[in-house]
């Protein structure tokens, strides 16, 4: 079994987010290739293009931690219908300046919870627009919209509820051979 390391982005910048819960929860069920490193979003200003010619630290280690991964999940809750928009943000800075996109050829899933019935459909719908955009190959099967109920997930990431469990750690198994399936493909391509 190969392995592989998982920059995964947290769209909440909330401490007590029931989505870096999910998260946990997602490390816990991974299969034993996978090994994951939180790629932090929170202390990015604002983008503008004024900043390309000279990147804050905080934008440099975002890249830094984006192409030291082999794959990126990003879970993620949806605000107002859509992407939150510090995630947004972080998107933006990683992608420029042009010519310097650190998602294009990376590999990366899409998941989040929400107390809604719907999940985060929305967000998630968005965010596949602009990681296609970016050319990060995604994984679009299982999609994966959570509805979190009370109790579900603890602050450890264990899951109460067994079917949501299962459920979750077959799409970790997914995720691993989506990037055993795609890694070795992109990285023959560039020989």
């Amino acid at each position: 079994m190969a392995s592989y390391k998982v920059g995964y982005i947290v769209g909440s910048l909330a401490k007590a987010s029931i989505n870096r819960k999910l998260a946990k929860a997602l490390m816990r069920l991974a299969p034993a290739g996978l090994t994951f490193t939180e790629i932090p979003i929170g202390d990015l200003p604002l983008y503008s293009y004024d900043y390309d010619a000279n990147f804050p630290d905080a934008a440099m280690k975002l890249k830094k931690g984006i192409a030291d991964s082999d794959a990126v999940l990003f879970v993620t809750p949806e605000y107002n219908r859509g992407i939150p928009g510090a995630l947004k943000n972080a998107i933006d800075w990683a992608s420029r300046p042009h010519g310097t996109n650190s998602f294009a050829r990376k590999p990366s899933a899409v998941i989040g919870t929400s107390p809604g019935k719907i999940g985060t459909a929305v967000a998630q719908q968005q965010l596949r627009s602009a990681l296609a955009f970016c050319n990060s190959p995604q994984m679009n099967s299982p999609e994966a919209y959570i509805q979190f109920t009370k109790d579900l997930i603890d602050d450890a990431g264990n899951v109460s509820d067994d079917s949501t469990k299962e459920f979750l750690t077959k799409y970790m198994v997914r995720f691993y051979e989506f990037i055993d399936m795609v890694v070795p493909c992109l990285t023959s391509s560039r020989n």
